[in-house]
């Protein structure tokens, strides 16, 4: 599992998170200049954080994807345990 510096924006991004905040990608890119918000959850969720993402379809039509924090699900936590079975 990797470590996230205090320094960086996925840091700050983490925190928001833990603190019950949700992130489109332009929301992120505003609040942290966070360009790319799909990698940056990428690199939390290489780093042991259960990022999800929710797609929905605006009032205009446009889908976006909004990030959050949450609890591991049974699902999830069971990938986990057969990838370390498998010595992935």
């Amino acid at each position: 599992m990797k470590t996230i510096s205090k320094e960086t924006k996925a840091y700050k991004l983490l925190t928001a998170f833990k603190e019950g905040r949700k992130f489109t990608p332009a929301q992120a890119e505003k609040s942290f200049g966070i360009k790319n918000l799909s990698a940056e959850a990428s690199r939390l969720r290489q780093a042991g954080h259960a990022i999800y993402a929710r797609s929905q379809v605006a009032g205009n039509g446009v889908t976006v994807t909004e990030y959050h924090l949450d609890r591991p699900t049974r699902k999830l936590v069971a990938a986990g345990y057969r990838a370390l079975a498998l010595g992935l």
